[in-house]
């Protein structure tokens, strides 16, 4: 398959035509609107920072469905104990930094750079992405970011500092979504970390049949509001 050249206009090409490997289109840019429409169709940008902007549809989906969601016994326990406190949407710019530094530190190569960071925090500030963070006193101790588009929450990344930080924070997060009615999370990519929470692949036909049944409305949600713990 070709890989396919964006214009200034917004439109995107259909993702089964995405390579094997999952890549669709080059080009573009990280504005607010074309990155819904990429959300909204499966679409997702990643790329290294000397790269030009990549756009990908992956097939199989590694998704999770928050009914399936699993949780260790050990976990169970620390989601008891009053040990972490869970809050939502109130430190996105540190939340998206953490995950790029978590990265960089261990001198691994991070597609999270200044440009998608400037890029997410504008989606946060106009209701579209969310941050969960997960912290210990005054001290954050993990966090996920990703995108809400509807019924579906597109997961981008997370990172942990202090034991479990990242798996509570999903446990909070799979719990909110729960009472949103949420149906489905997306998780790009298959790693074993996230089979073990109960995420399972699905064909790229099922992914987008969801996608056209779950979002119906491309209305932010505006700023998430949660906490929990002490």
């Amino acid at each position: 398959m070709p890989v396919f050249q964006l214009t200034e206009k917004i439109v995107f090409p259909r993702p089964d035509l995405a390579e094997e490997n999952g890549l669709l289109a080059i080009g573009g840019d990280l504005s607010p609107e074309r990155l819904i429409a990429a959300y909204r169709s499966g679409i997702f940008p990643w790329y290294s920072r000397n790269d030009p902007i990549l756009w990908w549809s992956t097939s199989p989906r590694l998704v999770l469905f928050p009914n399936e969601f699993r949780v260790s016994r050990r976990l169970l326990r620390d989601i008891r104990k009053p040990l972490y406190r869970i809050t939502m949407d109130q430190a996105f710019e540190q939340v998206i930094t953490s995950c790029a530094r978590v990265r960089t530190d261990r001198d691994e190569e991070t597609w999270i750079s200044p440009q998608m960071r400037q890029a997410y925090c504008t989606l946060h500030r106009l209701g579209y992405a969310h941050s969960v963070e997960c912290w210990q006193g005054d001290k954050l101790a993990g966090g996920l970011y990703g995108v809400a588009l509807d019924q579906v929450f597109f997961g981008e990344s997370m990172f942990t500092i202090l034991k479990n930080g990242s798996k509570l924070a999903l446990a909070a997060l799979v719990g909110f979504l729960k009472k949103r009615n949420v149906q489905l999370i997306d998780c790009q990519m298959t790693t074993s970390h996230l089979l073990g929470f109960g995420a399972r692949e699905i064909s790229g036909t099922k992914f987008q049949n969801h996608l056209r049944t779950l979002i119906k409305t491309l209305s932010p949600d505006g700023a998430w509001h949660n906490e929990t713990g002490k």
